[in-house]
This record gives C-alpha cells, structure tokens and sequence, in this order.
C-alpha cells in the first residue's frame, strides 16, 4: 500500500525517531537462510480463478464473478510448482470490507462510504481471525476452506504467505471469532484522551468522524444507489486515519477506510516502552524473544503477536507485512521473535521504502527480507522505459552488499503497474532482460505476480482507481490469466502463442535459479570494466558474473529492443583467477535456452568471449 503524503511522512519520522541507523554496522557472515534461492508467486486470490469476462466496472460478483479458495486445485497448485515457484503468496485472505450483504452468516455490512471499490480494499481488514467471506463456497465454513487450502498447498510442495497490516485497521474492525479471552481493537480504549499507551488508537475526542470530499467525479459504487452510501459513517469519537491524518474529515486522498493503529508512540513522538540494548543489532531472535519476556509492552503489540501466532498455528508459512516501517521496530524485535520461536523457518517479508531503514528493520526489527523497490526496482524500471542507464544498477549491489540476501526483487506486485500496460513498458518482452538480472544478480529471492508471465497488461477499467494495475478493489477477470484457466483446466488451452512463449522463458528462468547453487554463492561486477575497455559495449547492457565452488556463470542482458551487439566480452584477470582458469580455450553454454554455446579464450590471464545478442537477449552462460 502507497500513497505517500506529506501527512504520512511526518508521522512515520515521529514513530522512527531514533529507530534509525546512518551508519552501516558489519554482518560478521553473509546471512544466507536458503541453500538456493527462493521465489515467491503472489497471486490475488479472489481473482486467480475467476473465468467471467464480463469486466463491468463497479460490477457485482453475479456480473463479473470472482475466485474461490478451491479454485487452486492440485492441478492449479501443481502448474505453479512447476513454474519454479517455492512460496505462494495469497494476497487479500483476512476478511476486510466488502460490499456484499452476508448478515446471513452474522456479518455485518459495510459501508460503501468508506470501502475503496465494490470487493474491497485487502489492507482494511475488518476481522484478523477469518477469512475474506467472498472467497468460499460455503460462507459458513470459509475459514475451514482456507485450512484446506493450507494443507493443498504444502501438498503440492509450496509454502503459504498471507498478509499482516499492522499499521491499520478498517474503520468498523469487528471479529466474530476471536478466540477465548481475545478483545477486538479499541474494546478498551479510553476514548476520553487522544492517546493513552495502551489505547490500539488515536482519537479526536468529543468529535465526530466525517467522510471525506469526494473528487473528480468519483461516486461510491459508481453512483449506484445502497441503503449506506449517504456521505454519512459514524464514528465518535473520531480516530486517527490510517495515514497518519489527525484531521475527522480526512482528504479523499487520505487512506481514510482505515484507522491508525498505536504501538505506544505519544503524538510528539515519544516511546512509552522499552528500547533494545545497544549492540543488539545482530543478535539472534531467541535472544530477542527472550528480551522481551519481562518486559512491559502496549497492548497493540500483543494483539498483534497473537494474531501472527494464530495463523502460524494454522500452518501459514511466512507474512508479507504492508508499511512497515510505520510500525516502530522494537515492535518487529517482539512479533518477529516470537514468530520465529514458533517456526525458525517462517518467511517474513516487509514493505520498507526508507533505505535508510533497511538496517534496522533487518537487525534490530528480525525481518528477513524487505522489498526493493526504491533502489533496484525503480531503477531497472528506468532502464526498461528506455530512459535509464544500465550504469546505476551495479553501484545498488555495491550499497547494499552487506544485506544483499534480504532485499528481495520483484518488477510486478499489487501495488505497481504491469509492465506490459502502456504506462510502463508497453510490452511485456521489455521484462525479459530485466527479469534475468533481477533473478540472477544476488541471493535475494524473487516475487513474480500472478498473470506476469503472460504479459498481462492492467488494461481493466474495473471501477475504483485507474487501469495500468490490475485493480484490488474490484471484481474483474485478469484475461491473459483466464485464457491459461482455461476453464480451470489450468493447462493454456487457450493462451496466445505468445502467452505460452512467455511463460516458457519464464519457467526456464525460475526453474534454473531455484537449482543454481552460483547464484547463492558470490557476485562480482564486470559491467564497468567492458564499459571502460569493450568497444560496442553500451549501456544497454549489463554483464556480471556468480559462482561457487561447482557452478561458474556469466550473465549478459540486452535492454535493447531494437538493437543486435557483437561485442568481445572481457572477463577480467581477477576473475580468470578466482576460478582458476589456466590459459586456453574454454566453452560456456547457455542455460535459458540450452541452445547457444560459445568459446571463453583465455590468453595471459585474462578471458575474452565474442558475443552476439539480440535486441531484449539475454543469456546466462555457464562454464562447461
């Protein structure tokens, strides 16, 4: 979740004040929790499975349809295995708002007022210990069908990620299964006071909750009339927006279907709980959990604890945690150990946008990777527009080497534009490149997002929001995606030839960095050194090479969409001897498509290989 505003910046500077770190403290050794490398597959449950086409904005589940838990049957879960895919992450699985009437299974209606689109917005989750109703076949047992999906999953070989959005919390957060002894947010609240350390929010005492303006046209449920949707929600006192907004009539652009969640930070910015020891930075999460066992927290972090535990219990795999640097991290040492106790395996993933947070939330907050996004993502996302300089990426790794395994890279998610859409790059093969370096570049893991591999475009004018991004808010079929359904036959059976070209490259890609045992192992640029010295090298190009002691790569990728290079490919003195390479004639063969090979000439210690690559080629050769 994005959308950043001045608002927001202030606060996440009043709840990180003295939570971040300027200066870069040493990792003793390469953390690397993985002997290969891991990818994750987000998928959009509600949609995966979906074969309606109709795609009416703002339309009703009976017009556009939606998916269910069972539609990721063990044929639909085998296809993505194969796909090279480790993790599944499924996105919008906690039961947030909707505007469906389901008081026949005793849950209440939301308001259209403040739900951003018809289905919903997944980051305001009304009730942390069920399940999006929308996604079962029989209501009543929907939590049932997501235990089932579980155990399907594992099954099939894959390990389960859902969300977790501690920063906030819809506005009308009500649970009907919180198990014993459990309190909803805001059961306790003294909602005298703007903050008390053990409220869950913050409140504008005496006053009332207000709608925002609605802007540019925009009309709940795109004007269509509902019993709710009169500008009106009541809330008194009003709570702080989710954003950080203290105003009680927050912007339209404000996240204002959500509520600000306290973790013990006063509105000056004060932290009424204990902070980690100095030098506790690289201690282990047993030691962090055991720091926290005598100490007092808010009651937010609790909540917050259990519902994590909860869901491990369950046999939930990992977390994907949305804004997570609005949390401060002495919060993340508390849930993330506590987590780890549990299952020392879990896999937990933050949404952290501040480089210079990444440290902290990593060491201190026990995260094990974090999104790249604002360094490599943005970056390669320039290259691929066609405006960017294959120059910036080798300065990242350079920046980041010391945390490299925990900046997991991705070129799609929810919350970005796909890439094939026209305000990105207009055509999905511009992905192929950077979906190579990206993968191959450093241990991190890899996200791919459902419909990726055939290129879907976001074309969708679903209601809420604009296309570009395939909507999260609405009901809407992802086409590329359906025709690979087929009928939930799962097998392509009606997909493009292009579609099934894509998806080709892709699961080739995949599959060989899942079994790569150089791509866990160690990475040198050699980028520069063709720059300064390799004539018709340009700055379309990048090069690098991985290695372990078994497996020796080297990997070449063309941005390029219009133009071939020839090119002979240096690889430098400090390599040749790193890898032991006498003076001679070698072969490296590439591993995409198994089809090119070419000679690797070292002469006086240094390597050379005449190379010819096509406008968007990549390849990684290894050496035979």
């Amino acid at each position: 979740m994005k959308g950043i505003n001045s608002a927001l910046v202030t606060l996440i500077l009043i709840i990180t004040l003295g939570c971040t770190s300027e200066k870069k403290t040493e990792i003793k050794e390469k953390s690397v929790s993985s002997k290969k490398k891991v990818v994750v597959y987000q998928v959009f449950t509600r949609l995966f499975g979906n074969t309606n086409t109709t795609n009416k904005p703002w339309g009703t589940i009976e017009e556009n349809g939606v998916g269910k838990f069972n539609d990721f049957t063990d044929k639909a879960l085998k296809e993505i295995k194969d796909l090279g895919i480790t993790h599944i992450w499924y996105t919008g699985v906690p039961h947030h708002d909707v505007i469906r009437d389901y008081t026949a299974f005793g849950i209440s209606n939301d308001d259209p007022d403040v739900v951003k689109g018809r289905a919903g917005s997944p980051y305001a989750v009304k009730d942390y210990y069920n399940v999006n109703p929308d996604l079962a076949e029989n209501v009543a047992n929907r939590l049932e069908e997501f235990e089932a999906l579980i155990d399907r999953s594992h099954k099939n070989g894959l390990k389960v990620i859902i969300d977790i959005v501690p920063n906030h919390v819809a506005r009308n957060y009500q649970s009907l299964t919180n198990p014993k002894g459990t309190k909803d947010f805001g059961a306790d609240d003294d909602t005298s006071v703007v903050y008390d350390v053990d409220n869950n929010f913050y409140y504008t005492p005496n006053k009332a909750f207000e709608v925002p303006d609605f802007l540019n046209g925009y009309k709940p449920l795109g004007g269509e009339k509902n019993v709710l949707s009169d500008q009106k929600f009541e809330e008194y006192p009003a709570k702080w927006t989710g954003n950080g907004s203290k105003s009680v009539k927050p912007s339209f652009y404000d996240w204002y279907e959500t509520v600000k969640v306290n973790y013990g930070i006063s509105p000056e910015g004060k932290k009424e709980f204990d902070e980690l020891p100095q030098g506790f930075d690289n201690e282990d999460y047993k030691k962090h959990f055991k720091f926290w066992q005598d100490k007092k927290v808010p009651n937010s972090w609790v909540k917050f604890r259990n519902i994590a535990l909860y869901w491990t219990a369950k046999g939930v795999d990992g977390f994907r945690y949305d804004m997570a640097e609005m949390v401060p991290v002495e919060f993340w040492s508390f849930m993330n150990s506590a987590i780890k106790m549990k299952n020392p395996n879990a896999f937990l993933l933050a949404e952290v946008y501040n480089p210079k947070m990444y440290r902290d939330y990593i060491k201190k907050g026990k995260m094990d990777y974090l999104y790249d996004k604002v360094q490599l993502y943005d970056t390669i996302k320039h290259v691929m527009q066609g405006h960017g300089l294959t120059d910036n990426i080798p300065p990242i790794q350079e920046e980041l080497k010391d945390i490299e395994h925990h900046m997991l890279h991705f070129l799609e998610n929810h919350d970005e534009q796909r890439i094939a859409s026209p305000e990105f790059a207009g055509s999905a093969e511009k992905g192929k490149p950077a979906m190579v370096v990206s993968t191959t570049i450093s241990t991190a893991p890899t996200m791919v997002y459902f419909g990726q591999e055939f290129g879907e475009d976001g074309s969708e004018n679903a209601g809420f929001g604009t296309p570009s991004r395939t909507s999260i808010f609405d009901y809407v079929g992802v086409p590329s995606l359906q025709r690979w359904v087929n009928n939930k036959q799962f097998d392509g059976g009606k997909s493009t030839k292009q579609e099934l070209a894509l998806r080709d490259f892709y699961k080739r890609l995949l599959n060989f960095t899942i079994k790569s045992d150089a791509l866990m192992g160690n990475y040198k640029d050699i980028h520069k050194y063709n720059r300064d010295n390799t004539a018709n090298y340009s700055s379309k190009i990048l090069s690098f090479v991985r290695w372990s002691e078994n497996e020796k790569l080297i990997i070449v990728s063309n941005f390029d969409d219009q133009k071939e290079f020839e090119f002979n490919l240096e690889v430098p003195a400090n390599i040749i001897n790193k890898w032991n390479l006498k003076d001679g004639d070698y072969v490296v063969k590439d591993q995409l498509y198994l089809e090119k090979s070419f000679g690797l000439k070292v002469k006086e210690g240094r390597g050379t290989i005449d190379l010819q690559i096509n406008p968007l080629e990549s390849y990684i050769l290894k050496l035979q």
